[in-house]
C-alpha cells in the first residue's frame, strides 16, 4: 500500500539479527553530462552487516585471515556505481568498507554519517575512491574508480508492505528478508561526479527509486522489478506520478520454507492496486523467467478481488551488472545478482467485473530497475 513509515526505514536490527543479520538502504537514479548529452544510471547504497559483531575495524568474509578462521564478517559498506551503457560498456561498483564503529545514527527519521558519506530521508552525499591495487583484492569486490555525489530527494510514492514487515512477524522470523519501499517512485536532484566527470541529476530525467531490504539472509531467488516511467496508451501521456513495484519473498513457517510470493504494487494514477500482501495466504499470483541468449524476460499475472494485473518486462544481459555481495554468514553466492536499469514491458491493468473483466489501460514501461538470482545460495 502507498504508506509511507519511516520507523521501517530506521536503523533497527534487535536481537540475535544483531550478530547475523544485515540492512540495506538502497537508491538509483540517473544524470545527464551537460557537455555530451549522454545518459547513464547511477546507484549509491548503504549496508549494515552484523553491527553486533562490529569493532574498530572492518570485519571482511571474503578475507582468506577471516574466511579460514569462519570469523562472520561485520561493517559498513558504501557502495557506488554505474550500469553499464547501451552498448553494455562502461558498469562497476566501488566498494568503501568502515568499520560498524564509525557509524552514528539516529533513530526515526534517520540519519547516518560514516566518515564522508550522509545519508538522511531528504539528502545523501558523499564520496567513494578505489585505486586499481585495491580492485585486484578479492575481500573488497569492487571494481576501480572514484565516485562522488550530492543530491536531494524527494520520496513521492512508497510501498509498505503492512504486517509481513510488523514487528509481530520480524519477531516470529518469519522472512529471510524483510522488504520496505519508502521511495519506490523517487525524485532525485544534485550532481554526481563519475572519474573527474561531472552529470547533472534532475527529476526530469530517469526514474529514481528507493527501498530498503533487512533480515538474517538474502531472498532465494531473489528478484526485484519497479518502473516509475510508465506511459499510458489510452492518453498517450508519460504518468509522472504512477508506478510498479514488485519483490518477492520467502515465508516461513516454524523455519520451513513456503512456497515464495511476489508483492505487487501499481499505483496508478493516485489509485493502488496491491497483490500477495497477506501473509501465509497462497496468493492468486503466477510468474515465470525466460532466458535468450541476450535478455532476461519476466511474466506475471496477478489476480485479487478487484483487478487483474499482467506484467511483461525484460532487460538485456549487456546492460545488466552483477551486484557482488557476502551474506551475514560470510558466504559469497556462486549464482550472480545482475541488477539492471533499462528495462522495458508493458502492463495490462484490469478491472474485474460480474462478466469477467474490463481493460482499464495498457501501460508501457521504460528505464525499469530490476534485480535477478536464481535458484538458491
Amino acid at each position: 500500500m502507498n504508506l509511507s513509515d519511516l520507523t521501517r526505514n530506521a536503523y533497527m536490527l534487535r536481537g540475535s539479527l544483531a550478530r547475523r543479520g544485515y540492512m540495506r538502504w538502497w537508491h538509483s537514479f540517473s544524470g545527464i553530462q551537460p557537455q555530451t548529452g549522454e545518459t547513464r544510471t547511477f546507484f549509491v547504497e548503504f549496508l549494515v552487516l552484523n553491527p553486533g559483531l562490529g569493532g574498530d575495524s572492518p570485519i571482511l568474509g571474503q578475507h582468506p585471515y577471516y574466511k579460514k578462521r569462519g570469523i562472520s564478517p561485520s561493517y559498513v559498506c558504501v557502495k557506488a556505481g554505474v550500469f553499464p551503457d547501451e552498448e553494455g560498456n562502461g558498469g562497476r561498483q566501488l566498494h568503501a568498507f568502515y568499520p560498524v564503529s564509525s557509524l552514528k545514527a539516529t533513530g526515526s527519521p534517520l540519519v547516518m554519517q560514516v566518515e564522508d558519506c550522509f545519508y538522511s530521508e531528504e539528502r545523501i552525499r558523499g564520496y567513494v575512491d578505489v585505486t586499481k591495487e585495491e580492485s585486484r583484492r578479492r575481500s573488497l569486490m569492487t571494481d576501480a574508480g572514484a565516485m562522488e555525489w550530492d543530491l536531494e530527494i524527494h520520496k513521492a510514492v512508497s510501498c509498505n508492505t503492512g504486517i509481513l514487515a510488523g514487528s509481530f512477524f520480524q519477531a516470529l522470523n518469519a522472512l529471510e528478508s524483510y522488504w520496505h519501499g519508502e521511495g519506490v517512485k523517487s525524485f532525485f536532484r544534485g550532481t554526481v561526479t563519475l572519474d573527474g566527470i561531472l552529470y547533472e541529476v534532475s527529476p526530469q530525467v530517469g526514474n529514481g527509486y528507493a527501498d530498503k531490504h533487512w533480515g538474517r539472509g538474502f531472498n532465494r531467488p531473489w528478484f526485484q522489478f519497479s518502473c516509475g516511467r510508465l506511459f499510458s496508451q489510452r492518453t498517450g501521456r508519460e504518468l509522472r506520478h504512477s508506478v510498479l513495484a514488485v519483490c518477492g519473498c520467502c515465508p516461513r513457517f516454524l523455519f520451513l520454507p513456503l512456497r515464495r510470493k511476489l508483492l505487487i504494487q501499481l499505483t496508478y494514477t493516485g489509485e493502488d492496486y496491491d497483490f500477495g500482501f497477506r501473509p501465509f495466504v497462497l496468493s492468486r499470483c503466477k510468474w515465470e523467467t525466460k532466458e535468450t541468449n541476450k535478455r532476461y524476460i519476466w511474466h506475471i499475472l496477478a489476480k485479487n478481488k478487484d483487478a487483474v494485473i499482467k506484467i511483461s518486462g525484460s532487460c538485456t544481459k549487456e546492460q545488466m551488472l552483477e551486484l557482488k555481495y557476502e551474506n551475514p554468514r560470510g558466504v559469497k553466492s556462486r549464482l550472480p545478482l545482475l541488477a539492471g536499469a533499462a528495462a522495458t514491458g508493458t502492463i495490462q491493468l484490469y478491472r474485474r467485473t460480474s462478466g469477467g473483466r474490463e481493460l482499464i489501460d495498457t501501460l508501457h514501461m521504460q528505464q525499469g530497475f530490476c534485480e535477478y538470482r536464481q535458484g538458491k545460495t
